[in-house]
């Protein structure tokens, strides 16, 4: 009996002792895991911890109050005013409330004029348009050359030579034949040249003048004050000063004065003169004098 229980007090002792041999490297292993969680940990902490530090706390409610202005000159556009101006539609004038009507309308002073300041010309252009028109796109060098090919003395020169030239060839053969006809193509070649160069020059020159003299400087009142300004400043309400020999520079309605007569003959062909008044008729066009 006691070499069995020695025998198995034997066994039981490697057994006992294998797990002495194995808890070191687990014991290493364990606190290793333990350190990496806990950076893995912190890292993850400091991360949320920026987010949460960029990200703005709203002070404010979580509504947005919205400043809505009534849209400026509401009740009168454009298509208005032509149907009362262009069309000469006095009726129509009565039940806008007559001159003081519109006025009011364009928010402009009969004697003051408009506020005429940069926000004011720039929203009366935005609303209404500039006191431009469009012009067609200048004409290039090629335009004018092809103008000098319809000319008729030109295709008889370019006919004769292609004849000549035929002719040159056929009797001459191609060394010696080309010279006559291929003259008249030089010759030809150089007057197309000279009078399309020639009629650019003078179309640019032509144009240049007319912005110039289309530059006329008209007198307003803005704010109370009377100034000089470029007919292509002038706006829509704006007041004009006019006397005797002065272009009128917009299509409007006439505001007060004394014998206003225009001469209408571009536009309607009679030569008289038409009387312009405040009670019968108060409208005005571009161009007249």
């Amino acid at each position: 009996m006691s070499n069995i229980s020695h025998d198995g007090l034997n066994c039981r002792e490697p057994i006992l002792n294998m797990p002495t041999t194995r808890s070191i490297p687990n014991k290493w292993h364990l606190a290793f895991t333990a350190i990496y969680s806990s950076r893995a940990l912190y890292s993850l902490l400091n991360q949320k911890k920026k987010k949460s530090r960029k990200l703005p706390v709203p002070s404010n409610p979580s509504f947005v109050v919205l400043d809505v202005k009534p849209e400026a000159f509401s009740s009168i556009d454009h298509t208005t005013l032509t149907a009362i101006v262009k069309e000469k539609n006095f009726n129509k004038l009565l039940e806008f409330g007559g001159i003081e009507g519109v006025a009011d309308a364009l928010e402009t002073g009969i004697k003051n004029g408009i506020d005429g300041s940069v926000n004011d010309v720039a929203l009366r252009q935005e609303a209404f348009g500039s006191n431009t028109y469009q012009r067609p796109p200048a004409k290039r060098l090629f335009h004018f050359v092809v103008e000098a090919f319809k000319d008729l003395t030109i295709l008889i020169l370019i006919f004769c030579a292609a004849l000549s030239l035929g002719f040159g060839i056929k009797e001459n053969g191609a060394k010696e034949g080309w010279y006559d006809g291929g003259s008249i193509f030089v010759a030809v070649f150089l007057v197309i040249s000279v009078s399309a160069v020639s009629n650019f020059r003078q179309n640019r020159q032509f144009e240049k003048l007319s912005k110039v003299s289309n530059n006329i400087k008209v007198d307003v009142v803005r704010n109370g004050r009377r100034q000089k300004i470029s007919i292509f400043e002038v706006v829509v309400g704006d007041v004009v000063c006019l006397k005797i020999g002065d272009q009128v520079p917009a299509d409007g309605l006439f505001l007060d004065g004394h014998s206003l007569q225009v001469d209408e003959s571009s536009m309607t062909g009679e030569s008289d003169h038409v009387e312009i008044n405040s009670h019968h008729n108060p409208f005005c066009f571009l161009e007249p004098k």
